[in-house]
C-alpha cells in the first residue's frame, strides 16, 4: 500500500508519544512511592514507644552475706586476755563463749566460761573456763542447761547444768573435782561415760570488773 506523506501507517506510534507515556508512568510511580513512604513514616511516629518495665531489669543482690556468730566472740590474747565482765556473768550458771588464743602457736581454741553458784563474783574460783574440744579425739563438748535434754540425750538425771560429750555420751559435773594423771585435782569430774578426764581447764583471774583468761591447762 503506498505511503502518503504525513500519515502514519496503522499500528505505528510516533516516537515522541512513547517518550511522553514513559515519563508519565515514571512520574506516577515516584508519586506513589512518596505517598506510601509518607504514610508509613507518619504511622511510625504516631506509634507509642513501649515503656521499659522496671521489673525487666535484672535484680541486684543487695542482701548481706551471712555472718558467723563466732566472729563476735571475744578473743583472749597475751596482751588482751579479757573475755567478760563480772556484770556479764552475774547470774549463776550463766555462760559466755570465747576463743583462747594459744600463746605459742596463735591457734584460736573455742572455749566456754561458766559462773558457778555459791561463790562471790570477785573470786576466781567462782568461774570455770574450759576448752570446748575434747583432749582426745575431735568431738566438741556442749554445755547442757536443759535438764530434760540431759535425761533424754544422756540418760542422766541432774539438778543442775552439765558439760557433755555428744560423741561418747560422757558427762562432766562442774561442781565436782577429780584426780588426773600427775596427782592433780581438776574441776569437772566424769560422772558418766568413757572419757578419761575432764575438759582442759583455763585459768581465770578477776581484775577489777574484768574476767581474764590467762593460761590453758596442757
Amino acid at each position: 500500500m503506498p505511503q502518503i506523506p504525513g500519515v502514519s501507517g496503522p499500528g505505528v506510534r510516533r516516537p515522541s508519544q512513547n517518550r511522553v507515556l514513559r515519563v508519565m508512568v515514571g512520574a506516577a510511580g515516584v508519586v506513589l512511592v512518596c505517598l506510601l513512604g509518607s504514610h508509613f513514616l507518619l504511622k511510625s511516629k504516631a506509634a507509642p514507644v513501649p515503656a521499659v518495665s522496671a521489673a525487666a531489669s535484672p535484680p541486684s543482690d543487695l542482701s548481706p552475706s551471712p555472718t558467723d556468730p563466732s566472729d563476735s566472740y571475744p578473743r583472749s590474747t597475751s596482751t588482751a586476755p579479757g573475755v567478760a565482765t563480772i556484770r556479764d556473768m552475774e547470774k549463776p550458771w550463766s555462760s559466755r563463749d570465747f576463743f583462747f588464743v594459744n600463746r605459742s602457736t596463735g591457734e584460736e581454741i573455742p572455749a566456754l566460761l561458766i559462773h558457778l553458784p555459791g561463790g562471790a563474783t570477785y573470786q576466781s574460783d567462782t568461774y570455770w573456763a574450759i576448752a570446748m574440744k575434747a583432749p582426745y579425739g575431735r568431738c566438741q563438748f556442749e554445755y547442757v542447761t536443759d535438764l530434760a535434754k540431759l535425761r533424754h540425750d544422756y540418760g542422766y538425771a541432774s539438778g543442775h547444768p552439765m558439760v557433755g560429750n555428744p560423741c561418747t555420751r560422757s558427762l562432766f559435773d562442774p561442781l565436782k573435782r577429780m584426780n588426773v594423771l600427775g596427782n592433780v585435782w581438776v574441776r569437772g569430774a566424769v560422772v558418766q561415760g568413757s572419757d578419761l578426764r575432764p575438759p582442759l581447764g583455763i585459768l581465770i583471774q578477776v581484775q577489777g570488773k574484768n574476767l581474764l583468761a590467762i593460761k590453758m591447762e596442757s
